[in-house]
C-alpha cells in the first residue's frame, strides 16, 4: 500500500474551521522540519508534499519550492508505481523500510524510510511525516554478501575456508560432491587431508611460502578424493588478513579438471592424429620432422622421408564407396605400421597419401630395403567384406641432410620422386637423388635376379678343400655358393650374400645349399669316392627346432651317412635361447653330423661355449691368419685358439692360409687342419673329385 492508497480521513467538504486548523498544523510542521537535521518531508493525506526540510533538499536535490505541492510519486524510482520494493509496503507507525527513490539528477538510490501519522488537535489524522536516509551503501554491501553466499552455495568449484592453522572451518556443498567427503568428515581437520604422493613436503612448503609472501598461489595440482582416486584440479589459494596485517584465514577454490583434461586430450589427439587411421596427421608430422631434423643435425646423422601414394585406391573408393575405401586405408595403415621399427614414424597426409619418416638409419642403402619391404607389405590382396582387393603403391624418397634440412623441402622432393616412381611402374620407388636412385635400382636388380636365380638354376656350389696338417691329405671341403648370372657372369658373393641376409632370401639359399651339398655327396658316393666331410654354412634363420629333423630327412633321402656332413655355425647364433640351442645341437650330433664354430675369435668368444655346446671343430678366422707370422697380436690369438682347442679336445682348422710360413706356425701351435689358396681355391665338384682321387697333398 502506498501513499495514494491511504484512506481519506478528512473530506474535501470539511468546514472552514477544519481547514483553518489544518493550516495551523501545517505551519507547525514546517517549523519542526526546519529545526530537524535529517531528511524529513510531510504529506497530506492525498500524498502531496506539504513540508520539505534542508536534509530532504540535500538528499533529493530539490529545493523546497520545487517539491512542496507536488505528489510524492515524482520521487519514486518508477513513475506512478506503488511501493513495491519490499515484501510489505511502508505503513505508518511501523519499522523502517528500504525503498528505491530518484534524485533530481535521475540517480536511483536506496532510502531507509519511516512513516508516522500527523494528527490535528482533535486527534484525527491530518497527514504523514516521513524520515529518510540514504542506505545505498548498506544495501549494496548486503546484496554483495547475499551474492557471495549464493555463489558459495551454488558454485561448481569446491570452496574451503580454513583458520590461520589451516584447519577447515567452512566448506560449500561442491566440496563434498567433488571430494566425496561429508562435511562432518572435513570440518576441523587439516587441509592436508587432500594431499597425494605426487608431491613431497618440500613442494607443499614452497607453495605455502608463496602464499605467505604474495598472499596467493594458483596452479594445477593433483589432489585426492575420499576413495583414494588422484585427480587433477585447478587450485587458487589466498590468505585473508585483518586490519593489522595478520593472517586470520585462508580460502581455497578447487575446480575438478579431470574431465576437462580428458576432453583436452581428445581434442589434442584429434588435432594431431588422423581420425580414420589414428596415424599422425600432417601437422603432427611437421612437428616430429622438426624435432628429428634438429636431433639429426646435432648428432650428425641422416634419415629419409618416404612419400607413399596408393596406386589403385581411387577406382576402389569411387566404385565400392567410401565405406570400403575407409577400410582399405585402415588396413594399409596397419600394414605400414607392422613393417616398421618402433623408432620410425608413419603418418597420413590425407586421401591415400602416407609418409614414413626414417629418423635413424645406419646406412643410406637401408632406405631402399625399407621401401621394398613396404611394397611387399602392400602387395598381398586384402579382404574387405565380400571384396578381395589389391592395392599397391608408388614411393618417392628424399633423404636428409643431402636433399634438405626442413620438412617442407623434404616432403616436396619426396612428392616429386613419388610421381617419378609412378611413371616408372605401378609398384616402384624412386630416390630424389639420382646417384642413390641408381644404387637402389642396382640393388633391386640384384635382389630380383637372385630370386630368379634359385628357380632358374643359376646358383652353383664350389668346394674349397680342407687339408690335414698331419698327413697333408684332403679330409674335407667347405661348400661355397656362387651365382652365375646369365648377363653379368659370376657375381662375387660379397655382392649378393649380405643382400640375401637383409632381405631374408638367405633362408632359401641356405636350404638350396644344404640340399645340393647332400645331393653332391650322393653323386660322389655313387662314383665310389670315399666319404669326405662337407661343411655347410648355416644362417641364424636356419637354426630352428625343425633343423635336426630336416638334416635327418636329407641324409635319409639321399642315402648317405652322417660322415659326409658338417654344419658350420657362428658365435652370434649361440647367444640367444641357450637351452633351446643346446637341445637342437644335441639332436644334430646324435645323428653323427659334426658341428664347427666358424669365425671363432671375431665375436663374443666365450669359453662357456666351448664347455657347454657339443662343438667338434673350432675354425680360426682368416683375419687372424693373414698376417701370421709377422703380426705378433695375430700370432698370439691364433696360437691361443689352437692351443685351447687342442686342450679341450676340439679339432682346430685355420682358414685363409696362403703361405708355408703360416702353415709352419699353425702346425707348431697344434692346429689340425687348414684351408686356403696355398693349397687350393674353391673349385668345381668335378675338380675337387679329381684332386681327391689323385691324392693331392700339401707340399
Amino acid at each position: 500500500m502506498g501513499f495514494a492508497d491511504l484512506p481519506r480521513i478528512v473530506s474535501s467538504s470539511d468546514s472552514l474551521r477544519a481547514e483553518a486548523a489544518l493550516a495551523e498544523v501545517l505551519h507547525r510542521q514546517r517549523q519542526i522540519l526546519e529545526n530537524l537535521q535529517e531528511s524529513v518531508l510531510t504529506l497530506d493525506l492525498e500524498g502531496y508534499i506539504t513540508g520539505w526540510n534542508q536534509g530532504a533538499e540535500e538528499l533529493f536535490g530539490y529545493r523546497a519550492d520545487e517539491a512542496i505541492g507536488r505528489n510524492v510519486l515524482f520521487l519514486y524510482a518508477d513513475d506512478g508505481a506503488v511501493e513495491d520494493e519490499s515484501d510489505d509496503p511502508p505503513i505508518p507507525g511501523r519499522r523502517e523500510f528500504d525503498v528505491r527513490r530518484r534524485r533530481k539528477n535521475g540517480e536511483i538510490f536506496w532510502a531507509g524510510m519511516q512513516l508516522a501519522l500527523l494528527r490535528d488537535e482533535h486527534g484525527q489524522p491530518s497527514g504523514l511525516i516521513g524520515y529518510l536516509r540514504d542506505v545505498t551503501q548498506r544495501r549494496e554491501a548486503e546484496e554483495s554478501l547475499r551474492l557471495h553466499a549464493r555463489i558459495f552455495e551454488l558454485a561448481d568449484e569446491a570452496i574451503i575456508v580454513t583458520d590461520a592453522n589451516h584447519r577447515i572451518i567452512a566448506i560449500n556443498p561442491a566440496t563434498s560432491r567433488i571430494t566425496g567427503f561429508a562435511s562432518d568428515e572435513m570440518l576441523g581437520r587439516s587441509q592436508a587431508m587432500f594431499r597425494c604422493e605426487h608431491y613431497d613436503d618440500e613442494f607443499y612448503n614452497a607453495l605455502l611460502a608463496q602464499v605467505e609472501e604474495t598472499g596467493r598461489w594458483q596452479g594445477e595440482l593433483w589432489t585426492r578424493r575420499k576413495d583414494g582416486e588422484i585427480y587433477p584440479a585447478w587450485v587458487s589459494i589466498a590468505a585473508v588478513h585483518n586490519r593489522r596485517g595478520v593472517v586470520t584465514h585462508y580460502f581455497s577454490v578447487c575446480a575438478d579438471i579431470a574431465e576437462r583434461k580428458r576432453t583436452e586430450g581428445r581434442i589434442q589427439h584429434l588435432a594431431f592424429y588422423d581420425a580414420l587411421t589414428n596415424l599422425p596427421n600432417r601437422v603432427h608430422l611437421h612437428r616430429l620432422l622438426d624435432q628429428a631434423l634438429t636431433e639429426a643435425e646435432r648428432k650428425g646423422r641422416g634419415g629419409a622421408l618416404l612419400f607413399i601414394d596408393l596406386n589403385r585406391f581411387k577406382p576402389i573408393n569411387d566404385t565400392l564407396g567410401h565405406g570400403v575405401g575407409d577400410q582399405v586405408l585402415q588396413e594399409v595403415a596397419a600394414r605400414l605400421r607392422n613393417s616398421l621399427r618402433g623408432a620410425d614414424v608413419v603418418a597420413r597426409l590425407g586421401g591415400d597419401e602416407f609418409v614414413i619418416g626414417l629418423f635413424e638409419i645406419a646406412q643410406p642403402d637401408h632406405v631402399s630395403l625399407v621401401a621394398h619391404k613396404i611394397l611387399q607389405a602392400l602387395s598381398p590382396p586384402m579382404l574387405v567384406g565380400a571384396h578381395e582387393l589389391s592395392v599397391g603403391g608408388a614411393i618417392g624418397i628424399s633423404v636428409f641432410p643431402e636433399n634438405g634440412s626442413d620438412p617442407e623441402t623434404l616432403l616436396r622432393l619426396a612428392d616429386i620422386a613419388m610421381y617419378r616412381a609412378k611413371e616408372t611402374g605401378p609398384d616402384t620407388f624412386e630416390f630424389y637423388t639420382p646417384e642413390m636412385n641408381e644404387r637402389a635400382t642396382e640393388r633391386l636388380a640384384i635382389e630380383a635376379g637372385l630370386r630368379r636365380a634359385i628357380s632358374r638354376g643359376e646358383l652353383l656350389l664350389v668346394y674349397q678343400p680342407k687339408v690335414s696338417l698331419v698327413t697333408g691329405q684332403i679330409i674335407g671341403a667347405e661348400a661355397l655358393v656362387r651365382w652365375k648370372h646369365p648377363e653379368r657372369g659370376m657375381v662375387p658373393p660379397i655382392e649378393f650374400i649380405p643382400l640375401a641376409e637383409e632381405t631374408g632370401l638367405i633362408v632359401q639359399i641356405s636350404h638350396w645349399v644344404l640340399e645340393e651339398a647332400c645331393a653332391q655327396a650322393r653323386r660322389w658316393q655313387d662314383a665310389g669316392l670315399a666319404p669326405v666331410r662337407i661343411a655347410v654354412n648355416l644362417s641364424a634363420r636356419d637354426f630352428s627346432p625343425a633343423l635336426p629333423s630336416r638334416v635327418v630327412s636329407l641324409l635319409s633321402d639321399q642315402g648317405i651317412g652322417s660322415e659326409w656332413l658338417e654344419l658350420e655355425i657362428t658365435e652370434g647364433m649361440l647367444m640367444n635361447r641357450t637351452d633351446a640351442v643346446i637341445a637342437m645341437m644335441a639332436e644334430i650330433t646324435k645323428t653323427g653330423v659334426t658341428l664347427a664354430l666358424d669365425d671363432f675369435g671375431t665375436g663374443y668368444s666365450s669359453l662357456s661355449y666351448l664347455k657347454r655346446f657339443p662343438i667338434h671343430t673350432l675354425k680360426i678366422d682368416r683375419s687372424f691368419v693373414i698376417n701370421i707370422p709377422h703380426d705378433s697380436d695375430d700370432c698370439a690369438i691364433a696360437g691361443a685358439i689352437a692351443g685351447m682347442g687342442s686342450q679341450l679336445g676340439h679339432s682346430v682348422i685355420a682358414e685363409g692360409v696362403e703361405s708355408l710360413e703360416q702353415v709352419e706356425f699353425l702346425r707348431r701351435h697344434g692346429c689340425d687342419e687348414i684351408q686356403g689358396y696355398l693349397f687350393s681355391p674353391p673349385v668345381a665338384p668335378e675338380k675337387f673329385e679329381a684332386m681327391v682321387r689323385e691324392g693331392k697333398c700339401l707340399q
